[in-house]
């Protein structure tokens, strides 16, 4: 039985009252269903006295057909007949609604589900489609919905103003601790947006929640997000979007596998077991990608295994692997060199770790210790920093 509403479940059994009288604009993915899987535009159209006028899409698409880093075209959503505007095209510039978009909508709604790691983008697509609503003048809501790692734990550094990306475009650890709405509220106090925002709350939750406990089914906010199981080992694995290494994209298991066709294995498990990772085991595996990094090629690897949600700490667990396969091939580990989410001057491995002291770090042979040095500092200061903007308690 579903222990949790989520702010879709409170605004429909309201009847979206909030919305009666108003032309409406959505922000929406496969994730923004209710209790009952009715997605959240169908149920605007077919609201009386609500009129659904357009709906926007982010990276992935509204019904998640568009694999990552994919532009997302604009057209007409074949269930209801609105106009979709892509939010996720060629050039930061697309990111964002355009003024004439918004014209004659008096309600601009974001429901979507994130996974709590700073890389995922739709936070940065609802924070700039805030920035945009707030300069026309169009009231912005946010259906809330869980954290699916907690919203207690915190790990990692904050970005560093050189190396804001969109998988990075505010100053967050690479795992936040927020839900989305608590996450708007931030933006709109911290960059000061001006938006007028209203986030409906989830009811039931509560910040030490994990997934499992929420009683909600996990729906795959994005093509490689299939489970929780993904989510929390992806505030490490993102990392392997910035080296020459398979992240899993391609198999089944994304983020939860990771191999190249030049690893040899057994080196590579020794050399993380010198680490003393906390919660997480590792074993062998091979998987040959049908897309995506070495497609069509054998790759050897690890699969990760969390023993204790609790203890386990996957940016920490994702810096050791890079590290470890960096250490056992150097003659063929190597970093994402091409341009990444519209960035051609910084590497990828820099911006999604916010600070290039990793690979740093990792190309002079530093100590895992030294390589995340400052960092738990950083954490708990936007542990205070984020205090104002929260939402929910802890349970008890």
């Amino acid at each position: 039985m579903t222990k949790v509403k989520t702010g879709l479940d409170v605004w429909a059994a309201q009847g979206f009252s909030a919305l009666k009288g108003k032309r409406v604009g959505a922000i929406v993915n496969p994730t923004s269903v209710d209790s009952r899987f009715r997605h959240l535009a169908d149920l605007l159209a077919g609201t009386e006295g609500v009129t659904l006028a357009a709906l926007f899409g982010p990276e992935h698409g509204i019904r998640g057909e568009a694999q990552y880093m994919v532009a997302v075209d604009e057209a007409r959503d074949r269930r209801t007949g609105v106009p979709v505007y892509s939010l996720y095209g060629s050039t930061f510039e697309s990111l964002s609604p355009r003024p004439e978009w918004l014209k004659g909508l008096d309600a601009l709604v974001f429901d979507i589900q994130d996974v709590g790691s700073r890389y995922y983008t739709y936070v940065y697509t609802m924070a700039l489609a805030m920035k945009a609503a707030a300069h026309a003048r169009v009231p912005f809501y946010v259906l809330d919905r869980p954290n699916p790692l907690d919203g207690v734990t915190l790990e990692g550094n904050l970005v560093g103003d050189r190396f804001r990306s969109f998988v990075g475009l505010y100053a967050l650890p690479n795992r936040h601790g927020m839900t989305a709405g608590e996450l708007a509220r931030l933006f709109n106090s911290q960059e000061g947006f001006g938006c007028d925002l209203t986030v409906v709350q989830c009811e039931g939750w509560t910040r030490d929640m994990h997934w499992s406990d929420t009683g909600l089914p996990f729906l795959p906010p994005s093509p490689n997000m299939p489970t929780a199981d993904t989510a929390l080992v992806y505030p490490g694995m993102c990392l392997g979007e910035g080296t020459n290494v398979s992240e899993g994209r391609g198999t089944c298991r994304p983020f939860e596998q990771f191999g190249a066709p030049w690893v040899d294995t057994d080196a590579l498990l020794a050399r993380l077991d010198q680490e003393r990772l906390p919660g997480v085991a590792f074993r062998p595996v091979g998987f040959t990608p049908t897309f995506d990094k070495y497609k069509g090629e054998s790759c050897s690897g690890a699969f990760i295994h969390v023993t204790d949600r609790k203890a386990f700490q996957p940016l920490r667990t994702g810096i050791a692997i890079f590290q470890a396969l960096h250490d056992i091939g150097p003659q063929h580990f190597d970093w994402r060199a091409d341009a990444y989410e519209f960035v051609e001057d910084v590497p990828a491995f820099d911006l999604l770790c916010g600070t290039d002291q990793v690979r740093r770090g990792i190309e002079e042979g530093w100590s895992l210790d030294r390589m995340l040095e400052g960092f738990a500092l950083q954490t708990e200061a936007f542990r205070k920093h984020r205090e104002p903007a929260l939402l929910y308690a802890v349970g008890r």
